[in-house]
């Protein structure tokens, strides 16, 4: 047994509180689905995912909406799940937080999602009467989440969220053929005739976390910022920084990763770009040059006014925290937060955006409270605070998520993909998965790879 299937033993010894309003842990369909199958993809165990034919689901609640699936995508946060480090998963979990699709079925208290309309999800569900919910603030919505191990690690909540764990409520994810989407009133946008699937998707997630990275950590006009990350967020972060009036990003990563995001950066503001590849300096306690140094260089001899975290805590980068983790020591590693926190200006503004799960080691507190850094945890995004937003942006041309889409797979490979997507093979950057469901390719949009 792994030690996220032993966490979700535990959780289930303990069990949750009451305060959700929607059923938890059907993360699969298993006796609660119909008789009819699906493909889906399905968390195995750590390091092992299948496409598996699995139970089709039906309406549970009064308030669910069935959505026959016509697009969905990998997340770098579905990495996370893959290496077992997000807990409380189970053999047969359906993965997936970010899709689209056509309406097939609607529950008898729906009242705004129509059969056969094209809608896209939020990652997270949301009740939509919540403290947080009428702020929009749909990631910490009080009222979907019961796990109460979550509750002690974080003294709090956040939304459950789609096929991302027990630990987040247990939900059956997007990435398949058909998903129920509890409170559908609450948790789908209706797409525009004049907006594809292929941009439409990423409405879900990835366009709404990158923009609420940039705006919530507090990006200026005049601002120099780095992005440590040059990943679908990354990039996306970067561009919504432009847009604030940045005049110069810098993204801390390796290859392939700064090279695909040279050749998309926008032309117009080529200027404003610098790379810096962490594999060419050196780290810690050192006379040679690193990235904190480079850093200060770029940046007049201070350093950015901020830095923006779009990696995660799992990836270590020297012995030390390697074998803290491998010991269960700490949960996530410093490294990233310290070159962030050394490297921006004094009273710089640091936000983190990639997954930390629970504890860390070695953190410089020191020069976060003598230098005056603002350290921000930016939080799982609000996604119902931005979409409408961003989907006017997107109609109108001023928002163009296929800058960040390298390949379009097919959901029978999806376990293929995401080895390749770990180990980021054949410049894979972000995907659109569609189904036999899907709608013909859109302008713009990469050729089918099959694997």
């Amino acid at each position: 047994m792994s030690l996220s299937q032993a966490a979700s033993v535990v959780e289930g010894i303990v069990g949750h509180d009451d305060s959700a309003v929607t059923a938890q842990d059907v993360s699969t369909y298993r006796g609660q689905g119909t008789s009819e199958t699906m493909k889906a993809l399905c968390w195995m165990g750590k390091n092992s995912v299948q496409v598996l034919d699995v139970a089709r689901p039906k309406i549970l609640e009064p308030t669910d909406v069935i959505l026959k699936v016509t697009g969905s995508t990998v997340c770098g946060s579905d990495l996370h799940l893959l290496h077992g480090t997000v807990v409380q998963l189970n053999k047969g979990d359906i993965l997936g937080h970010e899709f689209c699709g056509i309406v097939d079925e609607v529950g008898s208290s729906v009242r705004k999602v129509q059969k056969g309309k094209r809608y896209v999800a939020s990652f997270q569900i949301a009740c939509g009467d919540c403290f947080f919910c009428k702020q929009k603030l749909s990631s910490q919505c009080e009222r979907t989440n019961a796990n109460s191990t979550q509750r002690a690690m974080y003294g709090g909540q956040t939304a459950g969220m789609f096929g991302y764990s027990h630990f987040t409520g247990g939900f059956a994810g997007g990435q398949a053929e058909y998903v129920r989407v509890p409170l559908g009133d609450v948790n789908l946008l209706e797409i525009p005739e004049d907006v594809p699937d292929e941009k439409a998707l990423y409405l879900s997630d990835v366009l709404a976390t990158s923009y609420n990275a940039v705006h919530d950590t507090a990006v200026y006009p005049g601002d120099q910022v780095a992005v440590f990350g040059a990943g679908p967020i990354g990039q996306m972060a970067g561009i919504f920084a432009i847009g604030a009036g940045a005049t110069k990003i810098i993204f801390v990563d390796t290859e392939p990763r700064l090279s695909f995001v040279k050749e998309r950066w926008p032309k117009e503001h080529r200027d404003k770009l610098e790379l810096l590849d962490f594999k060419k300096v050196s780290f810690g306690v050192t006379g040679k040059e690193t990235v904190v140094s480079r850093l200060k260089e770029l940046c007049g001899g201070r350093g950015p006014d901020a830095a923006i975290e779009c990696v995660a805590g799992e990836y270590a980068k020297g012995w030390m925290h390697w074998l803290e983790l491998m010991l269960g020591a700490e949960t996530d590693t410093s490294e990233i937060l310290n070159e962030m926190i050394e490297g921006v200006r004094s009273f710089g503004r640091c936000g983190i955006t990639g997954v930390y799960v629970g504890y860390t080691n070695h953190f410089n507190i020191g020069s976060l409270m003598e230098r005056g850094i603002r350290l921000i945890g930016n939080g799982q995004a609000p996604v119902h605070k931005y979409w409408e937003e961003l989907l006017v942006q997107i109609q109108k041309g001023d928002l163009d998520p296929l800058q960040m889409v390298s390949h379009r797979v097919r959901v029978e490979d999806l376990d293929k993909v995401y080895h390749k997507f770990e180990k980021k093979e054949d410049g894979m950057q972000k995907v659109f998965v569609e189904t036999k469901f899907s709608l013909p390719p859109c302008v713009g949009s990469p050729p089918l790879t099959r694997y």
